[in-house]
């Protein structure tokens, strides 16, 4: 278990200037974390580069973006990208002539996947053409970006890859159940990862979420040896998620959401990061706060942790512009409904004994259990019933305001080398945006 270490100051650390370089090791594909980081590279200066991770052919074989595709993500970047397919995971890899584990799981059904059994031999020698194909490509894609990175420049790796679900249809209906379900639809979530499906699924959420990071700073070797040769200096950045403070009673305690599947992959980032730094490679893995992003959406309750942000916004000397932030999540409710009324709500929730016997974090991640998704998935659906539109959610405008007070957090924080593992809390993101807003 990783120890816990919180960043409790704002750093102010600038190593980043015009003329360095900011390499995002992931593609951008709409509003998310990362963009943080980017508003404060190019804030910087910074030469903004990138990677793709390629595009299926209708054959499911991996190829690089076409020129109109290309054209288009690097206008969304606001930088270049390297066009080589940096595709990561295994779930469509196998060696040739063989099926690849989305072939080999084809046939489950929702009735069958809990007694459906693997060849793990075959998934093996799936999981190893995989690795060798990311592998060979990053250091191709490697290659290419030291060419652009100039004698003297320092170099900012951002690490976003995450994910791994194979794409099988059963997987959706399991999922509903599993992160959506209560009563007669509840599932559990030790009957997936006890499923040989779920020992696949955790198998490539560590290659996808955890390993990429290793092969990054691997690939990128031959960079960081040049760069530091010539004075410069070199990061890395991930995003974990390993729970986060919040306002509970009137202080700060750390809390999560379950069951989180992702979390046996992020703890598997934060041990990468640790080995590096003892290399004196300066990688560290943010553990960022609860959002609604597209991909959370199928987490129904993540969200319920954003609220307390806006008492830690008032806690942490916010003013006028603390007090904007609540009005503009006034207005997004219902006549007759508050704010304070549904943060009232948060706390009985967040008080329970349901709730609180999941604050175990030598556990973490712990299984779901019938009663924290009554409890959890039913107070979600009943806070989003408060709201005028459920297009326009109070989570949304909180959500974008974690992922402004992240960036310079991140950008500065890694810039001043402080540890592997960071806990970005509600205290120092208040801390952040109100310094930012004052």
């Amino acid at each position: 278990m990783t120890e816990y270490k919180a960043l409790r100051h704002i750093p102010q650390a600038n190593l980043f200037r015009q003329g360095d370089v900011f390499v995002l090791f992931g593609e951008l594909f709409g509003r998310g974390y990362v963009n943080g980081l980017i508003d404060e590279a190019r804030k910087a200066g910074m030469t903004i580069l990138g990677i793709t991770v390629g595009r299926r052919n209708d054959d499911g074989s991996l190829r690089a973006l076409t020129a109109e595709e290309h054209a288009e993500a690097e206008a969304k970047l606001g930088g270049r990208i390297v066009n080589i397919p940096l595709m990561a995971g295994f779930d469509m890899d196998a060696p040739a002539g063989e099926q690849n584990p989305t072939e080999m799981l084809s046939g489950i059904t929702l009735k069958s996947w809990q007694e459906d059994k693997l060849d793990w031999d075959k998934i093996e020698l799936c999981r190893q053409a995989g690795v060798a194909r990311f592998t060979s490509s990053a250091q191709q894609a490697m290659l290419e970006i030291d060419k652009l990175i100039p004698d003297g420049a320092n170099v900012f790796f951002a690490h976003t890859m995450a994910g791994g679900i194979p794409r099988i249809k059963a997987f959706l209906a399991i999922a509903n159940r599993i992160y959506k379900g209560r009563g007669e639809r509840f599932m559990s979530s030790r009957a997936l990862l006890d499923s040989d499906l779920g020992k696949l699924i955790l198998m490539n959420f560590d290659e996808v979420s955890a390993n990429t990071l290793k092969y990054l700073i691997d690939a990128s070797e031959s960079i960081r040896s040049r760069v530091e040769s010539k004075g410069g200096q070199v990061r890395y950045t991930a995003y974990g998620y390993h729970g986060t403070e919040v306002l509970i009673g009137g202080e700060y305690k750390w809390q999560t959401y379950t069951n989180y599947t992702q979390g046996y992959a992020k703890m598997r980032l934060e041990s990468i990061a640790e080995a590096a730094w003892k290399q004196g490679v300066a990688a560290t893995v943010f553990n960022c706060p609860e959002i609604r992003t597209n991909s959370s959406d199928i987490f129904v309750g993540v969200e319920l942790s954003l609220f307390p942000l806006l008492t830690a916004l008032k806690k942490e000397g916010g003013g006028a512009w603390a007090q904007q932030q609540w009005d503009a999540c006034q207005a997004l409710l219902n006549d007759g409904e508050s704010v304070q009324g549904i943060l009232d709500k948060l706390e009985s929730y967040l008080q329970t004994e349901t709730s609180a016997g999941f604050r175990d974090f030598e556990a973490w991640p712990m299984d779901n259990t019938p009663e924290l998704a009554e409890l959890m998935i039913g107070t979600a659906d009943e806070i989003t019933s408060l709201h005028k539109d459920r297009k326009e959610l109070i989570t949304d405008h909180l959500s974008s305001l974690v992922l402004e007070g992240t960036g310079p957090l991140m950008f500065h924080g890694a810039a001043e080398k402080i540890a592997p593992v960071l806990w970005l809390n509600h205290d120092i993101i208040a801390r952040q945006l109100n310094e930012l807003h004052k």
